[in-house]
């Protein structure tokens, strides 16, 4: 069933929560579900502990990029990366592409559906700060919240397959 969707745009995740809670693990484990379920995934992280995030220094892309260029890119074996230090519209470049779901880690004030991941009792109060939230990944119970999923449970893998499937019928 993946990749047979019409839609022009992809369906938009967030996976979010705070620093060590489990989100790349999460976003990992649904991405590797999802791609083996046939589904055209992409995804998108947000830098959100200040500055820049590190490129390879020994990188020749890095390094004319770092001479001036405002977009490098770098291409081979089917892989194609770009770095630039310039504001872009990133999700205009997703919408370029044939992707399915695009799953974005962070950005939490987002207005996009939320898969918030929960480590501790410290943590709960973003679940009221928050919106759009679909399901919660959480190292602790959370007995009456919704769409709870225990995070070393991957059955969170299979409820966010039936979201995108219903949501791309939609």
């Amino acid at each position: 069933m993946g990749g047979e969707s019409l839609k022009t745009e992809p369906l938009v995740l967030q996976v979010v929560g705070y620093q060590n809670s489990g989100k790349t693990t999460v976003a990992g484990n649904i991405l590797r579900y999802l791609t083996k379920k046939g589904y055209k995934a992409g995804s998108f992280k947000h830098h959100g502990h200040g500055g820049t995030p590190l490129l390879p220094e020994d990188k020749d892309s890095t390094r004319l990029l770092q001479a001036g260029s405002v977009l490098s890119g770098v291409s081979g074996g089917g892989l194609l990366t770009f770095s630039t230090n310039v504001q872009l519209d990133w999700m205009a470049i997703y919408q370029l592409t044939d992707i399915d779901i695009l799953l974005i880690e962070g950005y939490k004030q987002k207005n996009y559906d939320k898969i918030v991941c929960i480590r501790s009792e410290d943590e709960v109060d973003l679940l009221r700060q928050l919106s759009n939230i679909v399901a919660i990944i959480s190292w602790i119970p959370l007995p009456y919240e919704t769409n709870v999923f225990p995070i070393n449970d991957n059955q969170y893998c299979v409820w966010v397959s039936e979201y995108l499937e219903n949501k791309l019928k939609s």
